[in-house]
């Protein structure tokens, strides 16, 4: 090799070098810089959090990167901006992050703004929940399928064999007392097929709230709804207060009705008069 020819390739190679050198390829991830934009983040100044990530996004790669673009979107959901936060989580998942906690984190969030946009009218993102019905996570699963129970029966008609799976296998009484009640929102017939949902908690006394209502005149009832006490007491207690306000404009206090009810002997049956004519009878055995 001629001395030109290797002078010219050590310019090369020098010259690659310092490219290589200045490339966001083989920058090193900063901790201190990293530590900053946690740090605005839970101090909760959201803006300045996201445009710290965001500076951080625009200079990374890998592992470093998808963190990054993880707390961009954590930033936009707690600004409030639901849909481009619902973008950013996509596009972090897009990335397929190595990161397994933080992308089961980002794909339940996603569940929970497009539940939240649902009911603000903006029915497209009906398919993000329904789609997190077969997630390979049982957390995004279950938390899916109770999202959509509180989107009435017929957007959350797909979430009944999840809640009805919860309840035959889970042990967490509070998980199971909640897909009860999300099932009973959904779907009361399907509740009553269930196995397992009429157990009651261990130490509880299994006596049986019945509800009859007849339509006017019938002599059949039109909806028969039999529950454990112990479940109907926390289904109660779930009540949003609008509807405790509809039962005290009826004449029923809500928390006045309740007691009374547990006090009823085995013969003794409330008689309600609805608006339409139909009947309700309540009692417990």
């Amino acid at each position: 090799m001629s001395r030109g020819t290797m002078r010219v390739s050590r310019a090369a190679t020098l010259a690659l070098a310092v490219v290589l050198a200045g490339s966001p390829l083989l920058a090193q991830p900063d901790p201190d810089r990293l530590k900053g934009a946690k740090a605005l983040f839970f101090d909760r100044k959201y803006a300045e959090a996201r445009q710290a990530w965001q500076r951080i996004l625009a200079g990374a790669r890998g592992a470093e990167a998808d963190t990054a673009a993880y707390w961009v979107a954590r930033s936009s959901e707690n600004l409030g901006e639901d849909e481009r936060a619902l973008k950013e989580y996509a596009d972090f998942l897009r990335r397929r992050p190595a990161d397994r906690a933080l992308a089961e984190e980002a794909r339940t969030s996603r569940v929970s703004l497009a539940a939240r946009l649902y009911k603000a009218g903006q029915k497209q993102h009906l398919p993000i929940l329904r789609e997190a019905l077969l997630d390979p996570s049982k957390t995004v699963r279950y938390f899916a399928a109770l999202q959509l129970s509180t989107l009435g029966p017929e957007a959350g008609r797909d979430a009944v064999p999840v809640l009805q799976r919860i309840i035959q296998e889970e042990k967490d009484l509070d998980l199971v007392d909640r897909a009860k009640v999300g099932l009973l929102r959904l779907d009361p017939q399907a509740l009553s097929r269930t196995p397992g949902a009429g157990a009651v908690r261990p130490g509880t006394e299994a006596r049986w709230l019945k509800v009859r209502i007849f339509e006017k005149g019938g002599a059949k009832a039109k909806v028969v709804v039999n529950l454990p006490v112990a479940l109907a007491d926390m289904v109660f207690k779930s009540l949003p207060d609008d509807a405790k306000r509809d039962l005290k404009l009826k004449g029923y206090d809500a928390e006045n009705f309740w007691e009374r009810l547990k006090t009823l002997g085995p013969a003794q049956i409330i008689d309600i008069e609805g608006d339409e004519g139909e009947k309700i009878q309540i009692w417990i055995e």
